[in-house]
């Protein structure tokens, strides 16, 4: 199953809404190539998340923007929020269990409290 890529002028619409989960990640990084076939049957287990990936060869600006410094990286996105970074692949229960929790998520509380951070910082 291939994934979308994202790209610089892609990336913000493509996390706006929903669950997002994004994979940077780069063609030569071996345990990115363990990781793909993992999040790839993540996405057909999941069809109301949506599943993307970023390579960071070619999309280098994206992966210093959004501060990734090793590979593979998750980013989760849900209503536009980042609400998880996690560096390193994932097994698949593990990654099962991280999308469990993002769709069980208050995102009320969350947006109450990235208010909250962004007023006091």
């Amino acid at each position: 199953m291939a994934l979308p890529a994202l790209t610089q002028s892609t990336f913000k619409d493509a996390v706006k809404s929903g669950i997002v989960l994004v994979d940077f990640w780069a063609p030569w990084c071996g345990p990115c190539r363990a990781f793909g076939p993992i999040f790839e049957k993540a996405a057909e287990d999941n069809p109301d998340v949506t599943f993307v990936k970023v390579n960071t060869e070619d999309e280098p600006n994206l992966a210093v923007e959004h501060g990734i410094q090793a590979i593979p990286t998750l980013l989760a996105f849900r209503d536009g929020v980042l609400v998880l970074e996690q560096p390193g692949a994932l097994p698949g229960h593990a990654l099962q269990k991280v999308i469990e929790q993002i769709k069980s998520l208050d995102m009320d509380r969350v947006r109450s409290e990235v208010r909250a951070h962004a007023a006091a910082g």
